[in-house]
């Protein structure tokens, strides 16, 4: 039977994906349960946006800091006490009696997962191979839009089976499981997992020495570009987790069954764009051996195709209409994930963590704005088609700007010469 157990490889992948899983489950199911708490609470639609967005504070100040903290001190270390917190934060949305309550446990979770990401990132750097890099960031994302999915059903499920609080102390309850497990099943160095083997460790990255410091200016100017395209898509990111499950609801009146149903629809295109959007970036960057062709050109390919795909929803209000529109946004909007969380890897492969929460800080500045403006404008206009205008212009610039990113160009940290000087960082 040994032939049937899992690859040390794999199963580390797994545990990541799940990660991204449950991470998304405890930071969207707050988009349905708002249908509960928003009455209960007799909050509007711009604090409800607020509720959303406190989340992303924290989450984007701990980008760079989990970034590097990951970086030195391991994905390991930093995933258990992250996971620890995030599962008190989510327990803690379950008590909240109000809108102040509410944000503080949001912010608390912004706080525990904004290491999640960046530190996956620092694991991956060490646990997949260069050629996998598109496929294990596309994969583990994937399980992240399950989890966009999942939410909506599941949160109207527990909350007619028991309310809206049952479904935070359920989630963050999954939470703590995944924690134990992972303190169990991860070792930072591949090579001391017991159950590795010399195949596996034949095709990972060598262990390499890290640099005494982290050249943070040059790092940042190279990751600049990556991260405005990355504010982009994350625009229309946190506009469809945040509003879509209100959008159906709302906008055509629909029961809630049925809205969580369309919504559902809309975030499982997404899983089908993170998977094929990985194995497309691997595929073309083992056909052509080009990484801007890979990871730049098909980022401004599929962010096209992105805004082509909202385009219907400013001519035509029609249920059908507008699932096929958004669950088409979406697919192409999430093809751009495996490429784009790929390339800190390919740029500052030493600096992988550091490099990735630069880029994610583009998403979470989005997380902070996109849900608050969508709510403000749907309160004052009641157009809830008007938000996914900003989603286009935006796609638009990232169009353009994906040619800057530059993943063939490996970022070379500074070194000091023979008079002891330091040599600047090629950006």
């Amino acid at each position: 039977m040994r032939h049937l157990r899992l690859r040390a490889t794999t199963v580390v992948l797994l545990m990541l994906c799940m990660m991204y899983f449950i991470t998304y489950l405890d930071r969207v199911n707050v988009s349905t349960a708002a249908a509960g708490f928003g009455k209960e609470f007799n909050l509007s639609k711009t604090e409800i946006g607020l509720v959303f967005s406190a989340f992303a504070y924290p989450y984007l100040v701990f980008q760079i800091i989990g970034g590097w903290v990951s970086d030195k001190f391991g994905a390991r270390r930093t995933l258990i006490y992250c996971g620890l917190l995030w599962a008190l934060a989510t327990v803690l949305t379950g008590f909240a009696g109000g809108l102040v309550s509410l944000l503080l446990a949001r912010l608390l979770l912004g706080l525990g997962e904004g290491a999640t990401f960046p530190a996956a990132t620092t694991a991956m750097s060490r646990w997949v191979s260069k050629e996998r890099r598109g496929f294990a960031q596309g994969i583990t994302h994937a399980f992240a839009r399950i989890g966009n999915a999942v939410a909506p059903a599941a949160v109207v499920w527990i909350m007619a089976e028991h309310g809206w609080r049952e479904s935070f102390y359920i989630f963050g309850a999954f939470s703590l499981v995944w924690v134990i497990v992972w303190a169990f099943v991860f070792t930072e160095d591949p090579a001391r997992h017991p159950r590795i083997t010399s195949e596996e460790l034949a095709i990972l990255p060598a262990a390499k020495k890290k640099s005494p410091q982290i050249p943070w200016g040059p790092l940042f100017k190279r990751m600049m570009p990556v991260t405005i395209v990355y504010f982009c898509y994350g625009w229309t990111l946190w506009l469809f987790l945040s509003w879509i499950p209100q959008y159906f609801l709302h906008s055509y009146d629909l029961d809630i069954k049925k809205s969580a149903l369309f919504a559902s629809s809309v975030f499982f295109a997404g899983v089908v764009g993170d998977t094929l959007g990985g194995i497309v970036s691997d595929k073309i960057l083992k056909n052509t051996g080009n990484l801007k062709r890979a990871r730049s050109y098909m980022v401004s390919v599929c962010m096209l195709l992105t805004l082509l795909s909202l385009l219907p929803l400013m001519f035509t209000h029609n249920v059908y209409i507008s699932i096929l529109s958004l669950g088409a946004g979406f697919f192409f909007a999430e093809m751009t994930i495996g490429p784009m969380w790929a390339i800190p890897m390919d740029i500052a492969p030493e600096y992988s963590g550091t490099a990735s929460g630069m880029m994610n800080t583009g998403s979470a500045l989005a997380a902070i704005i996109s849900p608050v403006l969508s709510g403000y404008l749907i309160d004052k206009t009641g157009n809830w088609e008007l938000p996914f205008l900003g989603s286009m212009v935006l796609m638009g610039f990232g169009v353009l700007l994906a040619f800057r990113m530059q993943p063939d160009s490996k970022f070379e940290s500074p070194t000091p010469d023979a008079g002891g000087h330091v040599v600047k960082a090629r950006a």
